[in-house]
């Protein structure tokens, strides 16, 4: 990635199946350019730049570059595998590699080349109660929700539903009423899927903090893993989003995810938008 222009802050547009990310490379600075502010306001697709989440990379002593993660909304998210792919597709140009361990609040994730796509290992999937997390116990593989879903976390908590046809819930109207379920303490990004095919999903999201959006890595690790669990499919999922496919490979070492990255742009914020917004 190119060096900060000192004249305003730089950043590079980028998407993953559509799931779209602004990235800020944070490296050369001694603590966080990225506040709720600046995230909110960069957020914003008619007065900023629009993203489903900011990606800030950090220095790292232990890794080779630590990812901390926003919401449209301001708020911060532990975990986004599509943004950490892209982050690692810029990475590997950057750093001449093929193979890369970050640090994130879910923990040390790596990313690795192989024939041409990038993949993440997303972790193991966080399968209690406590750790999605639920506001108290109970089976996690069919909650006391209206429709039986499934809660998974990975980094970040996950609420799947099992539906014959995603493509006709309404996400705008169910999708914030379950973000917001009291059962979800830290709130909850939400996945509708159905069984298209031989280990193939077709899935549709509401992300925590960001609404609808075109596809989420992590949901897709989410709703993988969920359907394994209920003998839906086995542990190589394949799974049709709204803005493209993602291939999910839920392994002994964790959640493997891939699927396409795209380089849109690079651009600079100006010094008096920066101060508009502090």
């Amino acid at each position: 990635m190119k060096h900060q222009n000192p004249a305003g802050l730089g950043f590079v547009k980028m998407h993953g199946a559509g799931n779209d990310f602004v990235i800020i490379d944070s490296r050369d600075a001694a603590r966080r350019r990225v506040t709720p502010a600046l995230a909110r306001a960069l957020g914003d697709r008619n007065r900023g730049v629009g993203f489903d989440q900011l990606a800030e990379i950090r220095p790292d002593d232990g890794a080779d570059y630590r990812l901390e993660f926003w919401n449209a909304d301001g708020s911060e998210a532990g975990a986004c595998g599509n943004a950490s792919r892209c982050v690692a597709a810029l990475m590997m140009a950057d750093l001449g590699r093929d193979r890369l361990r970050f640090s994130t609040r879910r923990g040390m994730l790596e990313a690795e080349r192989r024939e041409g796509r990038v993949h993440v290992n997303m972790g193991h999937p966080q399968l209690r109660w406590d750790e999605v997390p639920l506001a108290h116990e109970t089976d996690t593989d069919r909650l006391p929700l209206e429709g039986g879903p499934a809660a998974v976390g990975m980094g970040n908590p996950h609420c799947v539903f099992f539906v014959p046809d995603a493509g006709t819930v309404a996400l705008e109207t169910l999708g914030p009423r379950i973000e917001h379920d009291a059962l979800f303490p830290e709130r909850t990004n939400v996945e509708f899927a159905s069984l298209t095919g031989p280990d193939r999903l077709r899935m549709r999201v509401w992300e925590r903090g960001a609404g609808v959006t075109l596809a989420c890595g992590s949901g897709a690790c989410a709703t993988a893993v969920a359907a394994h669990r209920r003998g839906l499919t086995g542990r190589k999922v394949v799974l049709d989003l709204d803005g493209g496919t993602l291939a999910v490979d839920w392994r002994e070492d964790g959640v493997w995810m891939t699927g396409p990255v795209a380089r849109v742009f690079e651009g600079v914020l100006s010094p008096d938008w920066l101060e508009s917004v502090r």
